[in-house]
């Protein structure tokens, strides 16, 4: 591999940024195409799905044979709330393959006796995700119903590039939600990447079964096409 090609995939897997390296089988030629860039790429579609499995492989584009290689961060999922469809979700997320963050001040709630082995914040929310950070690998989600926490939690979260945001609660709480956000300057366009309500519609009433539509709606949005900016 050409020393400038190994130093820019270097830079990029710190950065918690996807890239793909295309090697042409029958000549050895390579070149690294950062996700950035897969878009205006003449291989955009072909390395846009593959990407979108996390995974190397052999295709025929354009008359000859490439094989792809994929280095993508390691996708997670950052929760404000320490409530029990969390405690039904890190399980879950553990079985996909998910890093799980809870992010909840209230230390009554979040201990490790209810989350054992899970990585848990008791700071608020802006502070927590200052360590944290959020990127396009992260999903955010917000379960508290309180606004003191989920707020700055979500204005983080749709700064950033989080391929997932959402938000528990009603249409009518979700209404109130966007209304307050608005006020803090966030447009339509914003407020629109939040999946409310959440998850998939699969009439899920119990703790677990929101945690299931949750976790499925986070997978297909993280496997499935990605969404274009406004």
């Amino acid at each position: 591999m050409d020393l400038a090609v190994l130093v820019t995939l270097n830079a990029e897997r710190a950065a918690r940024r996807a890239t793909v390296l295309v090697t042409d089988v029958a000549s050895g030629a390579q070149r690294l195409v950062k996700a950035a860039d897969i878009p205006a790429d003449p291989l955009g579609e072909t390395l846009d799905r593959q990407l979108r499995t996390a995974k190397s492989a052999m295709v025929e584009a354009e008359g000859r044979q490439l094989f792809l290689t994929v280095q993508a961060p390691h996708p997670r999922v950052i929760v404000t709330g320490a409530v029990h469809i969390s405690q039904a979700m890190a399980p879950m997320a553990k079985l996909l393959d998910l890093d799980l963050a809870i992010i909840d001040p209230r230390t009554a709630f979040a201990t490790p006796e209810r989350f054992p082995e899970v990585t848990l914040l008791t700071q608020w929310p802006d502070e927590a995700l200052a360590t944290l950070g959020l990127d396009a690998y992260t999903a955010f989600v917000a379960l508290t119903h309180d606004p003191k926490i989920d707020d700055p939690g979500l204005e983080a979260a749709l700064r950033s590039d989080c391929f997932y945001i959402g938000a528990l609660g009603s249409r009518k709480t979700h209404g109130r939600r966007v209304e307050r956000l608005a006020a803090a300057g966030f447009d339509e366009a914003a407020t629109g990447r939040i999946h409310a309500p959440i998850g998939l519609d699969i009439g899920a009433v119990s703790p677990a079964e929101i945690a299931l539509a949750i976790l499925g709606e986070i997978v297909s949005t993280l496997r499935g096409p990605r969404r274009k900016p406004a």
